[in-house]
């Protein structure tokens, strides 16, 4: 799958600074996932992701109450763990 998204301009950056993103998700996502869209995997259990199982699900779940992907990316300890990473520069 991929997401092609054009950052939106706000008033202050010329339109000529605006850049196209796309982010190609397969090798990120269960292949049961790959033809889905965003909204659909942001809804899905985290066992979309690849690599994460039916007994991670549960594991999240009963741990920290995530029960989609979205509730995964949101989640203050997973994000606080990805910033500290990114500042790191070991992404």
């Amino acid at each position: 799958m991929v997401i092609n998204r054009r950052v939106i301009p706000s008033r202050f950056v010329p339109e000529e600074q605006v850049m196209a993103v796309s982010f190609e998700l397969g090798n990120v996502l269960d292949k049961a996932y790959e033809d889905k869209s965003l909204t659909e995997i942001l809804a899905a259990p985290p066992s979309a992701l690849a690599g994460l199982t039916e007994r991670h699900d549960q594991i999240l779940s009963d741990v920290f109450g995530i029960q989609t992907v979205a509730e995964l990316g949101r989640n203050k300890h997973f994000a606080l763990a990805g910033a500290l990473v990114a500042l790191s520069g070991k992404i």
